[in-house]
């Protein structure tokens, strides 16, 4: 299990949220459950909003598919409802939040991207997409209605069937970012948007948010009980585990 590690630092009034948890900022129950303590801290602490970036050249590689390899089911089932809960506490954060987009974005790391209110991109190998069903498992509801309102109706179902990852210059044509900048200046310029969308006054801003991220939440709040329950026995299934030992043991195997 790596050492999981959720740094914040005061940037004039925003909070620098940076993610440190081993090679790739995988996420696994502990993680997600230590980010949403974290953005509980930041949100009573009274910050004007929040950068979320990671280390080193990843943003973060999605689910730590090693942890659901080797826990199975009874792991299975404590770490969905904590990935998804995690999402939501980046999405629902009133204030804004920038994504830092230091490097690969995949999966739930991409949904972590989409969570936020604006996307900064570092120029380069860095890739993102949606991969879960190339691993053989389904979106949590919470995930998918997230990647619904980050990244637009129109381009989620060719996200999600074809599993692709883009580049920099596909992941801004395809509006997955808003920006690309150079990987020195990611944090720099996320910082600066935050700060601009801090000049909004607070609670107009946080009213506004909501208003537009309502329709996702009423669909989240509505269909969560029964789809999670659904999503859990598809992930506990025997060909869903088999599916992701046999990914892990061909893809990630050379990954560290």
């Amino acid at each position: 299990m790596a050492t999981s590690s959720i740094r914040v630092d005061d940037e004039g009034g925003i909070a620098v949220v940076t993610l440190q948890h081993g090679k790739a900022n995988t996420l696994d129950t502990e993680f997600c459950q230590e980010l949403s303590v974290k953005l509980e801290d930041v949100q009573l602490g009274g910050y004007r909003g929040v950068v979320l970036t990671g280390t080193g050249g990843i943003f973060s590689a999605g689910v730590d598919l090693r942890r659901v390899r080797d826990g199975g089911a009874g792991y299975i089932e404590d770490f969905l409802p904590a990935l998804s809960d995690a999402f939501l506490s980046v999405f629902g954060f009133p204030g804004p939040v920038v994504a830092a987009v230091n490097g690969h974005a995949i999966a739930g790391g991409a949904v972590l991207a989409a969570a936020c209110d604006r996307r900064i991109l570092a120029d380069g190998p860095s890739r993102i997409g949606i991969t879960e069903l190339l691993v053989g498992v389904p979106f949590p509801l919470a995930a998918l209605e997230i990647l619904r309102s980050g990244f637009g109706a129109d381009v989620l179902a060719e996200l999600a069937f074809l599993g692709e990852t883009h580049l920099p210059p596909d992941a801004l044509r395809l509006g997955l970012v808003n920006e690309v900048t150079e990987p020195g200046n990611v944090v720099a310029r996320a910082v600066e948007v935050a700060r601009k969308l801090a000049e909004i006054p607070a609670a107009a801003y946080a009213h506004t948010k909501a208003q537009l991220h309502r329709p996702f939440h009423e669909r989240i709040a509505e269909h969560r009980t029964g789809d999670d329950a659904h999503v859990l026995e598809l992930w506990s299934s025997p060909e869903a585990l088999a599916a992701i030992k046999a990914y892990v043991d061909r893809v990630l195997r050379g990954a560290g």
